[in-house]
């Protein structure tokens, strides 16, 4: 007696499963959103205290912690947008929105929100 493969039963697990790893990536991304924007908006004070109001006593390490943070930003979106298969214009806009300040936070909303209804359900 041969049972023949249900498509049901053989699909839930293998959804199941990228279910919980998207949800798992959409969080490390969400989280890297944020300390991207925040550590760029730290970055973006330091350069007007230094070069507009001519501030001294500036740390310099600033920028080097918003680069660490946006590179593993960028690793994490990747991991997201390979996993949820966005197109690539998606993928660079979602990228790109590190590099702008308060953008990275409009944007975070709209993919957390867009990645929610078509693969989390609601």
């Amino acid at each position: 007696m041969t049972t023949e493969p249900n498509a049901t039963t053989d699909a839930a697990p293998a959804d199941a499963g990228r279910i919980a790893r998207i949800r798992s990536a959409l969080l490390r991304y969400r989280v890297l959103a944020y300390a991207t924007g925040i550590w760029l908006l730290v970055l973006t004070a330091e350069m007007i205290a230094k070069y507009i109001l001519h501030v001294e006593n500036v740390p310099n390490w600033i920028a080097v912690v918003h680069g660490w943070v946006y590179f593993v930003y960028l690793l994490l979106t990747l991991d997201l947008a390979v996993k949820v298969r966005w197109p690539i214009g998606r993928t660079v806009g979602t990228l790109l929105a590190g590099t702008i300040p308060f953008l990275s936070f409009y944007v975070e909303h709209k993919r957390t929100q867009q990645v929610r209804r078509d693969f989390l359900g609601g």
